[in-house]
């Protein structure tokens, strides 16, 4: 692992929100991270909770905007938020559009030109910045007690990275996520540039179709989905029902979804019910079950 050097520290509610840079192996380039550190990990070590971020997001969107921290900090919980896709590569139409490149990692692992190099956001959320944090932070954080939250293409990437590595999270939390990628026009425009026109490969990045498919041996983590009623892209781009209905047919998904009446995709929206997903998160994070980071 690479340097990994502060950028800036802010205090809040008796911790610190934190950003780093460090350069990436898995997506060749230098990538940034905030960290939220509550008090309770001055003491000893804490459980994290993984924020990964909607389109057009970076790093910073999530501290300054969600009001997380208070309820972290009296919870206890660090606060993790990756970027959401490379920046400062070589292609030279990563910032032509909002729903592609830079902002919009999908947290996929591309496969195809010019992309493979760089946009490898599911590994490096799941491997790579979990290394980072071990070794960082060994006496602060604790990498085997750690859960999703996510809004938007961010809830996508905790959907898919929990159904892809069964009993690695604790719990996993969205506000309005894209729960169909392969079969929404943000999701096919995205997983055709990075994956290519199979669209059998799409569907290891499509949360319904991989709860329709999960075959592992425990169920999934506990779900918290909250959606507004009045968000612009619900019928077109979410597919919330459909991941539901999914999980309903299972049987053994422990899902709760919140239809919440005139909130719309905003963070005004997370903002109202981030105590919440906290608490949800806390319930889980500090259980005595275990979770193996590997």
């Amino acid at each position: 692992m690479g340097e990994v050097a502060e950028v800036s520290s802010v205090r809040a509610f008796d911790g610190y929100w934190k950003r780093y840079v460090h350069l990436s192996a898995t997506c060749a380039c230098n990538m940034h991270f905030s960290v939220y550190l509550p008090a309770a990990a001055t003491q000893a070590k804490v459980p994290v909770v993984m924020c990964l971020s909607g389109l057009t997001c970076n790093d910073e969107n999530f501290p300054t905007k969600s009001g997380a921290a208070r309820r972290a900090s009296q919870k206890g919980i660090a606060l993790v938020v990756p970027d959401t896709s490379p920046r400062a590569t070589d292609v030279a139409y990563a910032a032509n559009s909002y729903d592609l490149g830079y902002g919009a990692g999908w947290f996929v692992n591309a496969t195809e030109e010019p992309w493979k190099q760089n946009w490898r956001m599911f590994d490096y959320v799941r491997r790579e910045l979990v290394d980072v944090l071990a070794e960082a932070f060994p006496q602060v954080i604790d990498v085997n007690r750690i859960s999703l939250l996510g809004h938007g293409m961010g809830g996508h990437g905790a959907l898919v990275l929990a159904l892809r590595c069964p009993g690695v999270y604790r719990a996993v939390s969205c506000f309005a996520p894209v729960c169909s990628a392969a079969n929404c026009p943000w999701g096919i425009k995205a997983l055709q540039e990075y994956l290519g026109q199979d669209r059998e490969s799409w569907g290891e990045y499509d949360a319904t179709l991989l709860m329709k498919a999960y075959a592992a041996a425990e169920p999934p983590p506990p779900l918290l989905i909250d959606q507004g009623t009045s968000d612009a892209f619900l019928r077109e781009q979410l597919k919330v029902n459909a991941f539901a209905a999914a999980a309903l047919d299972r049987g053994d998904v422990v899902l709760t979804l919140r239809m919440k009446p005139n909130y719309d995709h905003s963070y005004q929206f997370i903002a109202t019910f981030i105590d919440d997903h906290i608490d949800f998160h806390a319930r889980h994070l500090q259980s005595s079950s275990s979770s193996s980071s590997s």
